[in-house]
């Protein structure tokens, strides 16, 4: 992260407020017993186990107390935006491309109305939901609330030919756009994987639709980290070897599926939240 900043990507917790407060608290009560307000730059002497009139619990309450407090003057000559405990499978996306990017929305959090490729994407995805729904026999045309020149401007005509000539066309999903969530490191990670497909050997199969293009391979390697999560998620779920998932992309516009064979594993995974946590 940028140096210049001074700011942080900590993690949010309640547990460490509660602690800084009681150690303001007891320090107050042990200035008021002397006759003296207790002020930040008393920590030094504390922490020394200088400070006269203390002995045995009081002077151990004292010195911790004065240690959380010399901790939280020294972030304040910084700024620590908080990570979230709860995150998207896109933000761990994220946080393993670009931390510094994350870091700047979480500062300043501006909400964006969706643009064409998300709109897209959302329309591909309802569409699929509903063709699965009713066995393969749905057309385009007789979605709920279908509208000609919004198909066209998404061209979804043509994303839908390209689907029903795939192979998925013709595959019944164990399930449709489940919600999954796993824990990662300190975050809980969650997500909704578009399809999940029973093997005949009993594996799974997860499937994340696409509507953009195919990325490169280097983009590919950090975008697999969408997989690496839903496939340790459901692994959880259903507690079974990780080897028993597989996942892919199917990227519609191209007609490609793409299995990426180096997906993380959970330490990887928990290493992009350490990572971002312990940049200075």
């Amino acid at each position: 992260m940028d140096p210049r900043s001074g700011e942080r990507l900590r993690l949010a917790r309640g547990r460490r407020t509660a602690m800084e407060t009681a150690a303001q608290r007891v320090l107050g009560i042990l200035g008021a017993g002397g006759g003296q307000p207790v002020r930040a730059g008393a920590a030094a002497m504390q922490m020394s186990g200088s400070q006269p009139g203390l002995t045995g619990a009081a002077a151990g309450w004292a010195r911790e107390a004065a240690l959380l407090l010399e901790r939280r003057a020294r972030r304040s000559n910084g700024r620590d935006v908080h990570l979230p405990t709860h995150i998207s499978a896109s933000t761990l996306v994220d946080l393993g491309d670009d931390a510094q990017a994350v870091l700047g929305r979480l500062r300043r959090p501006v909400p964006r109305e969706p643009g064409m490729s998300a709109r897209k994407g959302t329309a591909f995805h309802a569409w699929v939901e509903e063709y699965f729904g009713r066995a393969g026999m749905l057309d385009l045309g007789e979605a709920p609330g279908s509208d000609d020149h919004i198909d066209a401007a998404y061209d979804l005509d043509e994303m839908v030919a390209t689907f029903k000539a795939s192979p998925w066309a013709d595959r019944s999903p164990a399930f449709v756009e489940v919600p999954v969530e796993t824990r990662v490191g300190e975050v809980v990670v969650r997500g909704r994987v578009d399809a999940v497909f029973r093997e005949a050997d009993g594996r799974w199969d997860l499937v994340d639709w696409k509507t953009g293009r195919r990325p490169s391979a280097g983009q590919l390697k950090t975008r697999s980290i969408q997989l690496a999560v839903y496939r340790l998620a459901w692994a959880r779920l259903k507690d079974v070897p990780l080897e028993d998932v597989r996942a892919a992309f199917f990227y519609v516009a191209d007609n490609a599926v793409v299995r990426p064979h180096d997906l993380g594993t959970a330490a990887e995974l928990e290493g992009i939240v350490a990572a971002a946590l312990a940049r200075p």
